[in-house]
């Protein structure tokens, strides 16, 4: 829903841009409405958009998709798909530079950053495909381009035309928030504009550490910036356990990325010699010199310009306000996606327009609060967690037990070289139950799967006790911690009655 000028498709005359343009926002595109009603209208088509109307599509419905910039939304265009490759560049440089140890002597290391970014929107372009104008049509979605508004709690003005519907779908996403800084916001790059460069900053200042500021600050500094990031707090990854940030502070430490807590940017200011950043810390103010300033301070949800209080619709800062149903305070219009939850994943997006889009054109009611979330940022180390959330599982302390396995005690670990992480599971005290799950290593997001899996099946630690996990896999970490548990319920009792079993036994044999 941003500006479809700037929201990540520079330079124009780059053909893999080109490919993705023809894919997600083509030229001389026809659609304009074609039901007298629609079943459902998905407003803003990121990934609850597109899940929200193809699923009514493919239920039958008359579904359309309004969006004013591109199919695909952050996703594909500023998000998942260009940060997750360009950290795939990174991560091949990095390995390449601490090959010795693994007795592979290389040359030195040359990153080819306008080839790395050209890599960047290849990818990009084709994967754009699946989000497409053109296979949505296939599907049976009308898509149409332009900017809708409500004009009452059963209607939407797109750019002069009347769009009726029985049920609409908000999917309108959310922006970077940028802070409100003298000099931030015309100098600041943010996860909109920055997949528009081509020339590697030499001194790059990252303001967040949360996962978007970790993940492109780890890529940058190993494609060769020098990175300094600025946290506001006292920690990286703020809504994870502690213990992962901090371990994430240290690994960035020892690859020369300057971390500063407690620090916030004050004034950026451009001169000839690129940017002077004044900044207020523990010690005081001090100025950086960058060349470029990535701002990854948070997100705020696109609900501007939408005519909500002509449908209806309640919102407030945090965005539009949903029930369990993912409805909103007009019985008649849901949302889903950033633009209503907490949690700004694609993955979040897609279940809950799922839902959205049942509960929408269906009689039964399904909760969407039920699903089990669960999310990975994409450092090196991974950060993964799934279930209950830091803040909740401190409102249990005392009612959990927490078994931690250090990932230096895992064999595969120990062959790769790469042994910082662990593995933390947390049950409801006195049982297995497991409650929620962090994992710090490398492939996190997929070890922490089967965690998400028995989270949300109400599967027990006895179950990975009993499951023959292959050696040696980064999984085995899970079957240690079962085997801790199982140990742990060895009581005095339990091993006196063994004790005289065997005793016992040994009188006949």
């Amino acid at each position: 829903m941003g500006d479809t000028d700037t929201i990540g498709v520079l330079p124009h005359d780059d053909g893999h841009n080109r490919r993705l343009r023809d894919h997600v926002r083509p030229e001389a595109w026809p659609g304009r409405p074609a039901a007298g009603v629609y079943d459902l209208v998905a407003i803003g088509a990121g990934t609850a958009g597109l899940v929200a109307s193809g699923g009514a599509a493919l239920l039958g419905a008359r579904a359309a998709l309004i969006e004013r910039a591109y199919l695909g939304g952050d996703c594909l265009v500023t998000g998942c798909v260009p940060s997750k490759t360009l950290i795939a560049s990174a991560k091949v440089a990095h390995t390449a530079r601490r090959s010795a140890p693994f007795g592979v002597r290389t040359g030195p290391v040359e990153v080819d950053f306008p080839a790395v970014m050209e890599r960047v929107r290849r990818v990009r372009a084709d994967v754009a495909r699946h989000d497409g104008a053109e296979g949505m049509r296939k599907r049976g979605v009308d898509v149409l381009f332009g900017i809708a508004r409500f004009t009452g709690p059963r209607s939407l003005d797109l750019d002069g035309t009347e769009v009726r519907f029985r049920r609409a779908v908000i999917c309108t996403g959310g922006r970077p928030d940028v802070p409100d800084v003298p000099g931030l916001r015309e100098n600041g790059l943010t996860s909109e504009t920055v997949f528009n460069i081509t020339e590697l900053p030499a001194r790059l200042v990252v303001v967040g550490g949360g996962p978007i500021g970790c993940e492109l600050a780890q890529a940058m500094a190993r494609l060769g910036s020098r990175v300094t990031i600025l946290q506001r707090g006292d920690r990286l990854l703020p809504k994870d356990d502690p213990d992962a940030g901090a371990m994430l502070a240290d690994v960035f430490r020892d690859e020369g990325i300057e971390v500063r807590f407690g620090t916030t940017p004050t004034r950026v200011e451009r001169d000839a010699s690129g940017l002077r950043v004044e900044i207020q810390g523990p010690s005081g103010a001090e100025v950086l010199r960058a060349d470029q300033i990535l701002v990854a301070a948070g997100r705020r949800p696109n609900i501007e310009h939408l005519g909500l209080d002509a449908a209806g619709v309640a919102s407030d800062s945090r965005g539009v306000t949903v029930d369990w149903r993912h409805r909103t305070t007009n019985s008649r219009v849901y949302a889903a996606g950033d633009v209503c939850s907490p949690f700004q994943f694609t993955h979040a997006a897609y279940a809950q327009a799922e839902y959205a889009c049942l509960n929408a054109l269906l009689p039964f009611r399904l909760n969407a609060r039920d699903r089990v979330m669960s999310w990975t940022t994409f450092t090196d180390p991974e950060v993964a967690h799934a279930g209950m959330g830091w803040n909740a599982l401190q409102e249990l302390q005392g009612r959990i037990d927490t078994y931690t396995q250090p990932l230096e005690l895992n064999d595969r670990a120990q062959a790769e070289g790469c042994t910082r992480g662990f593995a933390r599971i947390h049950c409801r005290r006195g049982t297995d139950r497991i409650l929620a799950a962090t994992v710090v290593a490398p492939h996190a997001g997929e070890i922490i799967v089967p965690l998400s899996v028995a989270i949300t099946n109400g599967w027990r630690l006895r179950h990975f006790h009993k499951t023959i996990f292959a050696y040696p896999t980064w999984g085995e970490v899970i079957r240690k911690i079962a085997d801790e548990w199982k140990f742990s319920t060895l009581t005095p009792t339990t091993k006196g009655l063994v004790g005289w079993w065997l005793r016992w036994s040994r009188l006949w044999n």
